[in-house]
């Protein structure tokens, strides 16, 4: 954009700054006197209507500037050092040969550069402008764009609740339903498993957040000293859990495991993770929850089976040893509400690489949407009698740090 442009584009931002958008980039060749800003209304118009979409999980992780310089598909490893193994300290000539550590990594990548185009001929526009008019189509179709990507980035995000460490709760039963205990109990297990206490996240579907809303003890101004949550119906913090609801948390099917696998007789010490099972029949699909026979932990499968084998349950491992051979059953399908560090999570965002000579767009803008913090980019491209344009983002997510997530069972 030329400087004029911006300083049209500045005052218009000034003059609607109530409204829920945020401007951040602009780049891109001009051609001609053709460019975005007569869009730019209309942009906003749609980032006011998307803002209100129910988006938990994307303002709730973690975004890595650095790994967004990666190309869609190429790794970005980070660091994982185990835990240390203490020893006791013996005097002689020479130390000890021990303190060799294996260094494990994980990696995050761009996985999906998506576009959500659209495009009109000049006939279709003099048509639209003789019944609704072309820019409130436009404005819808912006609207819907934006809201296509965001929905698919939130999905993406949720589906890592498959990776969490483990589960609390019923399946398939509402939370909340009586008290706090839920939000205790799961800050209890990242807690545990070593989570900072700060910056906890709690991301859960709209029944769940329905129940939240209808608790006395909340919305009782007397007892919750605060009427926000009964007047506006605002979630609160509880627990030091930020809560957010999402429309993506996941349902996800289960396995077809049939009654109660057994493990060998063996046993096997806390914080073992490969669990052998010699009986039951039936798959456990990785992101499964089992339960052992005399333990109240729900544990995620990281690796399942088809027949009796081996299953990997995910970080910390076993919070109760298990003596002799032991009953393991899956637990049934359920919603998976998600608690976690905002560092148990991280995301890239960008918009998708333009060549360094250019492409045949005529112009290109960045809008952020506030209630996402996604920085979405729009492209105008100029054909014969037909303008395209497309909304888009290149994108990946992680779940860097397993033990610092928990799921929260709740009804599908």
């Amino acid at each position: 954009m030329t400087h004029s442009l911006r300083k049209i584009f500045y005052s218009l931002f000034s003059h609607l700054n109530t409204r829920l958008f945020a401007y951040q980039a602009c780049t891109g060749a001009v051609l001609g006197a053709t460019t975005l800003t007569g869009l730019i209304p209309d942009a906003f118009e749609a980032m006011d209507t998307v803002a209100r979409e129910l988006v938990g999980f994307i303002p709730a992780v973690s975004f890595n500037a650095n790994a967004s310089r990666a190309a869609v598909g190429q790794q970005v490893k980070s660091f994982v050092a185990p835990a240390g193994t203490g020893e006791n300290v013996t005097p002689a000539a020479l130390p000890p040969d021990t303190g060799d550590q294996t260094i494990d990594n994980r990696y995050v990548t761009i996985t999906k550069a998506r576009a959500y185009p659209f495009r009109w001929t000049g006939e279709e526009q003099v048509g639209a402008n003789f019944g609704p008019g072309y820019r409130n189509i436009r404005a819808d179709q912006i609207a819907q764009a934006i809201r296509g990507l965001v929905n698919e980035f939130e999905a993406d995000i949720a589906a890592l609740a498959l990776k969490a460490s483990r589960a609390y709760g019923t399946a398939s039963t509402l939370p909340f339903a009586t008290n706090l205990s839920d939000p205790a109990q799961l800050r209890k297990i990242l807690v545990d498993n070593g989570a900072p206490p700060t910056d906890l996240q709690l991301v859960i579907n709209t029944s769940a957040g329905a129940a939240l809303r209808t608790l006395a003890q909340l919305t009782k101004a007397n007892e919750a000293a605060d009427t926000t949550l009964l007047r506006q119906g605002i979630l609160l913090p509880l627990h030091n859990l930020d809560i957010r609801e999402s429309a993506a948390v996941v349902n996800p099917a289960i396995g077809g495991a049939n009654g109660a696998y057994t493990t060998t007789a063996a046993g096997f010490l806390v914080g073992v993770t490969s669990i052998p099972l010699i009986t039951g029949a039936g798959t456990i699909l990785a992101g499964d929850l089992v339960v052992v026979a005399g333990d109240a932990n729900r544990y995620v499968v990281v690796t399942g089976i088809a027949a009796p084998g081996t299953i990997v349950i995910q970080n910390p491992g076993l919070r109760k040893a298990i003596v002799g051979a032991t009953g393991v059953t899956v637990v049934a399908k359920s919603a998976r509400n998600l608690a976690f560090h905002r560092s148990a999570i991280v995301a890239v965002a960008r918009a998708p690489a333009i060549p360094e000579e250019g492409d045949s767009a005529a112009d290109r803008m960045v809008l952020t949407d506030p209630r996402s913090g996604l920085s979405i980019e729009f492209s105008m491209y100029l054909q014969y009698r037909r303008v395209r344009y497309e909304a888009a983002l290149a994108w990946g997510q992680e779940m860097m740090k397993p033990e610092f997530s928990a799921v929260l069972l709740g009804e599908i």
